[in-house]
């Protein structure tokens, strides 16, 4: 297990490494790196021989785990907001000091563009790096979006105990698989409640992620025991 991983954490993987297998996708494992991406998936497969297609599987355990990158994503667009609007004023009051930064490109003064590239003020280069900072951040998004946009995989599925999301919080492209508990057992299963959209990853993406699925295998030599 990993270091801080909840035991229901686990359980949600080894569930998604049976489905896996048993749709198709019998190459498998957790913990997989996806490619050019900086992120790890909790689980990723792909299917063998021709035609080859390959997904990836986040587990989340409850609801607050995926809204919180929601949170951040919004948090992200305000802050580009509030920083814009400072930049601005601060523009227009440096401006009104430094006429010698006009470009001097217009006819009339008020349509006249500034020049800061030579300015050495502290306070606008600091604003200008952190409203940069804080522009990355909205344009890349979340993991979901970024994953989906980036085509990592062919699939991807949210996976997760079952009442915990609505579909419509189900990130854009992704399915949803849910836990479903039987008497007495432990894993149970897992049902399909929302079908992914098909994102068709490159061949050069599906070889580099099974790639990846076979380097996190060679780590993980019990991960069979998972299940």
């Amino acid at each position: 297990m990993a270091s801080g991983e909840t035991e229901n954490h686990r359980r949600l993987k080894a569930l998604a490494l049976v489905w896996a297998r048993a749709n198709g996708f019998a190459i498998a494992t957790a913990e997989v790196r996806v490619p050019k991406s900086g992120y790890r998936a909790d689980v990723a497969a792909c299917s063998r021989g021709e035609g080859r297609r390959t997904v990836v599987f986040e587990c989340k355990q409850a609801r607050g785990d995926l809204l919180k990158d929601a949170r951040r994503e919004a948090e992200a667009r305000a802050k580009v907001e509030e920083l814009g609007a400072r930049l601005n004023k601060l523009e227009e009051l440096i401006g009104g000091h430094r006429p010698d930064l006009r470009k001097g490109e217009a006819l009339f003064p008020e349509f006249d563009a500034w020049d800061f590239s030579g300015l050495e003020h502290t306070t606008h280069r600091k604003v200008v790096a952190e409203l940069a900072m804080w522009q990355e951040r909205r344009s890349s998004g979340t993991k979901f979006a970024k994953l989906w946009r980036w085509r990592a995989a062919d699939f991807f599925y949210l996976v997760s105990e079952e009442g915990i999301f609505a579909q419509a919080e189900v990130p854009a492209g992704w399915g949803l698989l849910v836990r479903v508990r039987g008497a007495g057992e432990e894993g149970a299963g897992l049902r399909l409640e929302r079908k992914p959209v098909w994102a068709e990853a490159t061949e050069a993406q599906r070889l580099a992620l099974l790639e990846q699925i076979a380097l996190a295998a060679t780590r993980m030599p019990r991960v069979a025991e998972m299940e």
